[in-house]
């Protein structure tokens, strides 16, 4: 009879846990019980108390019920609640990396990699996921071990790399510090610098032109050019022309085909119209024809203005007439495009956005200056503005002398503003037609502010060879 009372009150219990399931724990237990379990605190009642999940079980059915939970565990006791303790005094630096290097934290054993089974890990799951990574991540897990190091000779894993669209444009870019960490990355979609960058050889080389995840440099002496994947550091320097250039030159490149894979092609014209043509798959350079007679020369370039390419046809800016130069790529056809510049107008660049022509250039009245951007107009052969640099930007170069450099690819661009007081680095969105401040650039475990002397835009690619 006492195990039946027993049993009716806990059954009683377990209907009002189920009426008040999430909140507050029941009244305590009447006299009888207490008697039932002495060794229970009046407190410890509160503290420790079933939980169980019942539906709308028969109250026949409770005994099996509890008696089935008692055998397999499933009513669980929760521990006591114990109040807080005092907060964690804060540790200094050094404790913390101690901490680190000693591997005071514990690893719980479920998350430790069974070296056994990972060992077994398809290898073709592993290039197709290491394909996909992040470029930036490119820079550390190349370093994990000589095996994923090895990856970038692997013809499958090119395979894999070349099916995943190219990323977003970076930026190749030189300082006025000619050791070697004057040379790194920006990636604008992290807005962030990866440094140091890969220099194709000792000397002094700045990158002209850049195609398929490849950046094409020549030297301060305009003797040698050299062509490298900056990620990758495939290389090669290419052979010596037929003719000396000993003078400024305006250098661009083009794929033959969709990638490196077919083939990639540099071109390099000078003031009087004197042009060689590098062609990767031959391996030497040519003169495939001259400059047409309807074409003025010298040619007045404009070496401070990268050249633009737009289906295999390269575009350089010159002076004396106004316009541009157009030599392509395929054909060996060299045209000539009178375009008047806008008022006003001063050191200005071209660019490319998905076949269109660009025109960036600093206007400057008076003492006010700003940056603008223009699209050519392809039925009128004029300049049309589109966008101009914020307002509230421009007052900053107001009565500053101002000089302006830019690099662009697939639409994005870099505006290096410079001044005795200042040396900014905008980027311009043409699609979103949206302006970024580019952080301050520093050297690991540096302090000074790196001034950038010259970029060029590049898409990274791990596919692309030299």
């Amino acid at each position: 009879m006492e195990g039946l009372a027993m049993l009716g009150q806990l059954i009683g219990q377990l209907q009002d846990l189920l009426q008040l399931h999430g909140s507050p724990p029941p009244p305590p237990p009447p006299s009888h019980f207490r008697l039932l379990h002495p060794h229970l605190h009046p407190g410890d009642y509160h503290r420790r108390w079933c939980l169980h999940n019942i539906d709308d079980t028969p109250a026949d059915d409770y005994y099996s019920l509890v008696m089935a939970a008692g055998k397999s565990g499933s009513c669980k006791m929760l521990e006591p609640f114990e109040p807080p303790g005092p907060p964690p005094s804060k540790k200094s630096r050094k404790g913390r990396n101690q901490e680190k290097l000693h591997g005071s934290t514990a690893i719980p054993e479920a998350e430790v990699m069974e070296q056994d089974i990972w060992k077994e890990f398809p290898e073709d799951l592993l290039e197709a996921v290491i394909a996909r990574l992040p470029i930036a991540s490119f820079f550390r897990f190349r370093s994990v071990c000589r095996k994923w190091n090895s990856l970038l000779e692997s013809q499958s894993f090119s395979q894999r790399c070349a099916e995943i669209p190219q990323g977003n444009t970076w930026f190749y870019a030189f300082t006025h510090d000619n050791v070697d960490s004057g040379t790194m990355y920006y990636d604008p979609s992290m807005r962030k610098w990866h440094h140091p960058a890969y220099r194709p050889t000792k000397m002094i080389a700045l990158p002209v032109a850049s195609a398929g995840g490849l950046v094409c440099f020549l030297d301060i002496g305009h003797r040698k050019f050299y062509v490298c994947n900056p990620l990758t550091r495939s290389f090669k320097e290419l052979p010596t022309g037929s003719v000396k250039v000993w003078s400024q030159i305006a250098v661009g490149m083009t794929l033959s085909g969709n990638s490196t894979t077919g083939g990639y092609k540099v071109m390099w014209v000078g003031r009087d119209g004197e042009y060689e043509v590098y062609d990767s798959v031959k391996n030497s350079w040519s003169r495939p024809g001259s400059m047409p007679s309807n074409i003025k020369v010298p040619l007045s370039l404009n070496f401070l203005s990268q050249a633009a390419s737009v289906d295999n046809t390269l575009c350089f800016m010159r002076s004396d007439p106004e316009g541009i130069v157009s030599y392509n790529m395929d054909t060996g056809v060299c045209k000539q495009f009178i375009i008047p510049a806008p008022l006003h107008l001063s050191d200005h660049s071209l660019a490319e956005c998905k076949g269109r022509i660009m025109l960036v250039g600093l206007l400057t009245k008076n003492a006010a200056t700003c940056a603008c951007i223009w699209e050519l107009q392809k039925m009128t052969l004029l300049w049309k503005e589109v966008d101009r640099m914020p307002n509230v930007w421009c007052l900053e170069f107001y009565g500053k002398h101002v000089r302006m450099t830019c690099s662009g690819n697939e639409g994005l661009l870099m505006l290096q503003m410079r001044s005795r007081q200042m040396n900014r680095l905008v980027t311009y969105n043409v699609m979103s037609r949206e302006w970024l401040k580019v952080p301050g650039c520093v050297v690991p475990r540096g302090r000074k502010q790196q001034r950038v002397a010259c970029c060029i835009a590049f898409n990274p690619c791990l596919t692309a060879t030299a």
